[in-house]
């Protein structure tokens, strides 16, 4: 059979591949502080005889898009808003460190001051304990405060905010983590409170890369039907022969 089948299949997983990266791209388009997940296509060239001429299409994950996210004011005392490149840093689900920009926080049934994903927030000396019955308060360093029934304000730690130099990677659980383990915490990262980051997701651009996709996986599709037709084509001429 015609290697252009297998070429064409080839383009159109890829093609699928991406869509599965658009789409979620699109369902994360009001998460807080998500960053969108970046993809391209890459030239295999296929070797053997005859198919000098021929490529195979593959997709490939290049990373994720870094542009921050537009800050809205929430007034809310448990938001918090990264500036620069400064990241929260929270305890996944499997016991590692992770970091997030998602600075949507809630408190939970036992104090620990979680994400809205029941996460721990890490401090500097592990996860931050919240007294009952208190109004939190952070502060641009990101000092937590707990403010009692008598009035008084007691600092409870400080969120561990890190600024990491080289690009994070991205975990199946969407949270990311250093390429080469755990990050210091940088005393010079700020916050912003009462304040959230919103996704860089555009989802303009996702729906017209999304419509583009299906233009190609058609096109894709196409091709196979023409490589099996001119395989039909041949076998007639063949067995006329």
């Amino acid at each position: 059979m015609d290697r252009m089948i297998y070429l064409s299949m080839s383009g159109a997983k890829a093609t699928m591949q991406r869509q599965d990266t658009l789409a979620n791209n699109l369902a994360n388009v009001s998460t807080p502080g998500f960053r969108a997940e970046l993809q391209a296509f890459r030239a295999v060239p296929v070797l053997g005889s005859g198919a000098s001429t021929r490529v195979f299409s593959l997709e490939t994950t290049t990373g994720y898009d870094a542009t921050p996210g537009a800050i809205t004011a929430t007034d809310r005392n448990l938001d918090v808003a990264a500036k620069g490149n400064a990241w929260l840093t929270v305890q996944a689900l499997d016991g590692t460190e992770a970091y997030t920009r998602g600075g949507s926080l809630d408190i939970s049934s036992d104090g620990t001051l979680t994400t809205r994903n029941g996460l721990p927030v890490m401090g500097d000396g592990g996860p931050l304990q919240v007294p009952p019955n208190s109004v939190v308060s952070i502060g641009a360093d990101g000092t937590v405060s707990a403010k009692g029934a008598d009035g008084k304000n007691t600092a409870i730690g400080k969120l561990k905010l890190v600024t990491p130099e080289a690009p994070l990677a991205r975990g199946d659980d969407g949270l990311f983590r250093g390429a080469n383990g755990d990050l210091s915490a940088d005393a010079t990262a700020r916050v912003q409170d009462g304040a959230l980051e919103g996704s860089n997701v555009s989802a303009v651009e996702s729906m017209v890369a999304m419509i583009s996709a299906a233009r190609q996986f058609e096109a894709q599709m196409k091709m196979i039907s023409t490589a099996e037709a001119n395989e039909k084509s041949a076998s007639q001429l063949l067995t006329a022969n």
